[in-house]
């Protein structure tokens, strides 16, 4: 194990074993590198590393601090690895997705408000209306966003947006290759938003699942986005 993976892993087990409970601040330097018995140049590789997992928050001037450790900010982390994954490896994130989403919706389907409704058919509405694919696709992600925050589950709702903005890439590319696409996919969402104004929790998780294949199916035949053209 290199120098700084030690070092990692030292500061993680005083996390977990409750010396650096969250919020705590972490000694200084000095007294920290001498505390684990490491350099200073290692303790500060490790430092970035965890600050860049959420594990430890920097507040200049005053210190490094340990997160609140809360699941949902430290799933963050994982955005990065997840939007810059494609072939094979984009398949597994859109299957992930395909298992949770619409268990999700099934959920939601008791839980969202008459408001959260009209939002969504707000959303549907205006997303009708798009001028374009990357405005579709914001609205895509809104209307998704809402029902997942309907359950009430920060760390389910973490979890999809991290797979839901990865495959934002994949349908863009998919809208602007495939015309009939988007009609599809607005398709989908209607039937999605009728099952919720039914409160039925079985046709709304019927209709997330074809929703997310969709996707699922055409990146699985074979498209590689990335042969396409870089999308921003």
């Amino acid at each position: 194990m290199a120098v700084t993976d030690r070092a990692i892993e030292k500061i993680k087990e005083m996390i977990v074993s409750g010396a650096l409970p969250p919020g705590a601040r972490l000694p200084s330097e000095a007294d920290l590198a001498e505390q684990l018995g490491l350099s200073r140049n290692s303790l500060r590789e490790a430092v970035r590393a965890l600050t860049a997992m959420r594990l430890l928050v920097p507040r200049q001037g005053d210190g490094t601090y340990v997160s609140g450790l809360e699941p949902h900010l430290l799933l963050e982390a994982m955005a990065f690895t997840a939007d810059v994954s494609h072939g094979h490896t984009a398949c597994q994130l859109l299957e992930v997705r395909r298992l949770l989403e619409p268990q999700a919706t099934a959920l939601a389907a008791g839980l969202l408000t008459d408001e959260r409704l009209r939002t969504l058919r707000a959303v549907l509405d205006r997303s009708a209306a798009a001028a374009g694919i990357e405005e579709f696709i914001e609205l895509d992600i809104e209307f998704h966003r809402t029902i997942a925050d309907a359950v009430g589950n920060p760390v389910l709702s973490t979890l999809l947006g991290i797979l839901s903005t990865h495959t934002q890439r994949l349908r863009i590319v998919r809208g602007t290759h495939d015309t009939s696409a988007r009609a599809q996919a607005q398709r989908e969402h209607e039937a999605i938003w009728r099952a919720l104004a039914n409160r039925d929790a079985v046709l709304a998780a019927s209709a997330s699942t074809v929703h997310v294949a969709a996707v699922e199916d055409w990146l699985a035949a074979g498209t590689d986005p990335l042969a396409l053209g870089t999308i921003a």
